[in-house]
């Protein structure tokens, strides 16, 4: 009898009823402009933004549990901007007062560096894009506004339930040697130089509804290279569509649909999806260990794969994270880690450079030492695998470069004070000693963390490395237990949160200086800072302590200069109008074959058609009728935009990879757009192909 009270006992604790959350999530898109600017992400001037492969979306969750409030959305883009956070809050505070603020709201972008930019406030992040672009920003602000003014509508009681597996060939690290300089012990107690783990968390309604998921694994959204035209959402997006393709039914176009999958970012700054790894395009080799050069250039060695092209790896390494997530996803729920306990949050704001660490000096012993002023050095001009830099720069030096330091200088030259500070990195612009026209970089950096239950998320506003990303992980778990959390307690790293500041080393790797240690803004001890600051807001939850809010960021939108030039006028070609399709499909096409199709355009920044569609395909139905069967979000769709040689004359290219089980019928492609006249105003149009049939294999 006293046996069987044991193992009732210890069914109950393991299969006990878990919390019962209010739970909303919600969907929107945030499409930027498609043409003319471009992609944040690699530092880079070109390529311009030239069509969409696939839309960009902003997925909200909100979580509360009758005395809390949190809500946090993965958005489709390259980081989000102090800026963004601020106006996004501005709004909800004005529509929901009480209830949001910008403690309780984490913005994390997914890393995707095929969207438009052009919306950071800061000066260095936007100079590639010829300075500020309001339509970029408002397509942000607006679309992340909805996904959560949709999630707020939305909450019902639900479970949360957390799971964990190992994904392994959907990743490499890119600074393998920059890792290898990481304490041997510590390395000692990992399997991989990257991580592995896939969190997941799966929202279910109390009566069994399933609602969404929020997925976090480490890899950059770089599949898509440098050379990329199209807006993309890249790997992590695609394997969101998947999912939510896979629960809504292939019925629902994407960001329509009730079931909302986040795929979102994590320690992912030295975590690469090119999983063939980098070599010498000029003979093959293996680039140089160290400095990830050929021939000492930086430009020859870049990475591959795992696919035969960036489309095709970017389908491979989504599929790789949508297979694993669903195979997370389809355990039956009593195998599954329930979320217990209470939501909270604790935010503050930090003025970096005048944030104090304590270190170990091997000479001196204890020492407190202050962060830097912002500066970047020569690797983060260099670039990586991923994405190769300019000129002569290369990875993993700690000297100057005579010609880069008068060319440097003349923007400032570093002080004695900073070029200490930042050593042994060799600095090339002291971004925190320039405020013409206004500021280039971010002193007060905001930092959040969020707990439901034994989980916390731990939004961090940069790209912390695998060792820096394990490191705070362990010291959170840590301080929680020591300040009365649970045993079980755990923590994800939401990376790319709230506002950028570029990366995150360990100390150790910071002395290699190869891109992501000569990119970090605050000096060799900024994972040390961020180490104490996690400390702090995990202890002030724990202990149901109140924090100061910290200085308040700045807002410098009216401080913004935009040298982006607009849609003067839109005119067709002779002898045609605005949607005619000047090229049509071939009559009879097969499965796994592309259709195309060539249509007079306007130019796309006329109107975003944000929740809308550039173009659709079509199957005809027994009764005659036509029903959408693609837009413009599909993985399948390219909608490409270009100028031709009149003025003022452009043309859209419709592609439509027909999908292997497409059935056999008749099809038809449609183009929307608006044009501008001359005396500025917008007209809509569209355009529709004649129909092709599509056969038998």
């Amino acid at each position: 009898m006293k046996l069987l009270i044991v193992i009732a006992i210890v069914i109950h604790a393991c299969f006990a009823d878990p919390t019962i959350y209010d739970v909303g999530v919600g969907i929107a898109d945030i499409t930027g402009p498609a043409a003319d600017i471009n992609t944040m992400g690699y530092a880079s001037p070109s390529p311009l933004t030239s069509g969409i492969h696939t839309r960009l979306y902003s997925r909200a969750f909100v979580i509360d549990d009758g005395n809390n409030r949190v809500v946090f959305v993965s958005a489709d883009v390259c980081m989000i901007d102090q800026a963004v956070k601020t106006e996004v809050v501005k709004r909800l505070e004005a529509k929901y007062n009480g209830t949001y603020s910008a403690k309780n709201v984490v913005l994390s972008g997914t890393h995707t560096h095929s969207g438009p930019g052009g919306y950071l406030q800061y000066v260095l992040l936007i100079i590639t894009s010829k300075g500020w672009v309001q339509q970029s920003f408002d397509a942000l602000v607006d679309g992340i506004f909805l996904s959560i003014d949709r999630a707020h509508k939305d909450t019902q009681p639900a479970n949360i339930y957390y799971a964990k597996d190992t994904l392994i060939d959907a990743n490499i690290n890119r600074s393998p040697s920059s890792y290898l300089n990481n304490p041997a012990p510590e390395r000692a107690k990992y399997t991989y130089n990257t991580d592995k783990d896939m969190v997941q968390l799966k929202f279910v309604s109390t009566d069994g509804q399933p609602l969404g998921v929020i997925n976090w694994y480490a890899v950059h959204l770089t599949s898509m290279n440098k050379t990329n035209q199209y807006i993309s959402s890249d790997n992590k997006g695609y394997a969101g569509l998947l999912f939510e393709g896979a629960v809504n039914g292939a019925e629902i176009m994407p960001g329509k649909g009730p079931f909302v999958a986040a795929f979102a970012s994590s320690n992912l700054g030295d975590v690469s999806p090119n999983t063939m790894g980098a070599r010498c395009i000029d003979t093959g080799l293996p680039c140089d260990f160290v400095s990830s050069t050929c021939n000492n250039r930086s430009q020859l060695c870049i990475a591959f794969g795992p696919g035969k092209d960036m489309v095709d790896s970017t389908r491979i390494i989504g599929e790789k994270q949508f297979q694993k997530a669903w195979s997370m996803y389809e355990k039956d729920n009593s195998e599954l880690e329930p979320l217990e306990g209470p939501v909270q949050f604790a935010h503050q704001y930090v003025d970096m450079p005048n944030c104090s660490v304590e270190i170990q000096d091997a000479v001196n012993g204890p020492t407190t030492v202050k962060l830097c002023t912002p500066a970047l050095g020569y690797a983060f001009a260099a670039g990586c695998v991923d994405g190769a830099g300019a000129f002569d720069f290369t990875q993993g030096t700690t000297s100057g470069n005579d010609f880069w330091n008068l060319v440097s200088t003349a923007l400032v030259e570093p002080s004695e004070e900073v070029q200490k500070c930042h050593a042994p990195k060799p600095v090339l612009l002291s971004t925190g000693e320039l405020s013409w026209p206004y500021a280039w970089h971010p002193n007060i950096v905001e930092t959040q963390l969020l707990r439901i239950g034994q989980l916390m998320i731990a939004a961090v506003p940069g790209e912390f490395t695998t060792m820096a990303g394990r490191r705070l992980r362990e010291a959170l778990n840590s301080e929680a237990i020591n300040n009365g959390g649970p045993s079980n307690i755990k923590t994800v790293i939401a990376g790319l949160s709230n506002v950028y500041t570029h990366y995150v080393t360990t100390f150790e790797e910071y002395q290699m200086q190869r891109y992501e240690a000569g990119s970090v803004l605050y000096g060799p001890h900024t994972l040390s800072a961020h180490l104490n600051q996690y400390k702090k807001l995990t202890r002030s939850i724990f202990k149901d302590e109140d924090l100061e809010s910290g200085p308040t960021p700045p807002f410098l939108l009216d401080s913004q200069i935009s040298l982006v030039p607009g849609v003067v006028f839109d005119r067709p070609a002779f002898g045609h109008e605005f949607g005619d399709c000047i090229v049509q499909p071939y009559p009879f096409v097969r499965p796994n074959e592309t259709v195309t199709a060539t249509f007079v355009a306007g130019h796309p920044r006329n109107n975003l058609m944000t929740e809308m569609t550039f173009m659709t395909v079509e199957a005809k139905q027994e009764d005659g009728s036509w029903k959408v069967i693609r837009t413009d979000a599909h993985f399948d769709t390219f909608f490409f935009w270009e100028r031709t040689s009149g003025v003022g004359q452009s043309e859209a290219h419709l592609r439509w990879i027909v999908p292997a089980d497409t059935p056999e019928g008749e099809y038809r492609i449609s183009h929307f757009g608006h044009y501008k006249n001359i005396d500025a105003t917008i007209v809509s149009y569209n355009g529709t192909t004649q129909s092709f049939k599509v056969g038998a294999v």
